[in-house]
Parts: structure tokens; C-alpha cells; sequence
């Protein structure tokens, strides 16, 4: 798959809630630094830490807008609309930046308003 491929599958994936594909898109040693969770190296950790995103989501929806692929370098702005565990709404707007190496996303960042997601320290 192409930089542009691999974008498209992250959020067909996240979107059907099909975790397990969506992190055999990352390589085994990559690293994300996550708005939200902090600073996460490795693909056992990564697949760990999403086994919890039925349980904190009644629903999520991340649509892209836009993507920007130069090389191994691409970015995505995307909305994101989801309902917490306990019934909360939360809209934001995202820019992730990925690294793609060999076909497989070695580096993320994202980027959003933390706000909406303050819901979540509640549940």
C-alpha cells in the first residue's frame, strides 16, 4: 500500500471500530505521541492500549477532510464525532502527521482541541 492507502484504511479501520486491522498498520517499533494518551513506542503496547476503545466510546466517528502526502511524509485533517461511555458528546477537529516507512506508519502525532475530550476523566 501507498502513503495515501494507508491513510485511507486508518480511518476505514477506526471507523469500524476494527481495532486489530487498524493497528496492523503501524510498524512494530513505532512510536506515537498521542494528544491524549502521551507518548506510546511499540506495536504490543499500542495494540494493548486499543483493546480499551470499545469500552470508552458508545460511538466514534473520525472523517477525514483532507490529506497531504510528500513521500514517507504524510498529514490528515479529519472530524472527529464520538459519545462517550456515558452518553456525552464530543466534536473536535484533528490533524494527525504520519511517517510511513516500508508501508507501515513508523511515526504519528495528533493534534485537537482537548477540551471535548475532558468528558472522559469524568466516566
Amino acid at each position: 500500500m501507498d502513503a495515501r492507502q494507508i491513510l485511507q484504511k486508518y480511518y476505514e479501520y477506526a471507523n469500524a471500530g476494527d481495532w486489530d486491522r487498524w493497528c496492523d498498520l503501524f510498524a512494530d517499533d513505532q512510536v506515537m505521541d498521542e494528544q491524549l494518551a502521551g507518548h506510546i513506542e511499540g506495536l504490543e503496547v499500542l495494540r494493548s492500549m486499543m483493546k480499551g476503545m470499545g469500552t470508552m466510546y458508545r460511538v466514534f466517528r473520525n472523517e477525514p477532510v483532507h490529506f497531504l502526502v510528500d513521500g514517507e511524509k504524510a498529514a490528515a485533517v479529519s472530524h472527529l464525532t464520538a459519545v462517550s461511555a456515558s452518553g456525552e458528546p464530543i466534536e473536535a477537529e484533528v490533524m494527525n502527521f504520519f511517517r510511513i516507512v516500508d508501508g507501515k506508519i513508523a511515526y504519528m502525532a495528533n493534534y485537537h482541541d482537548t477540551v471535548p475530550f475532558q468528558v472522559l476523566s469524568q466516566d
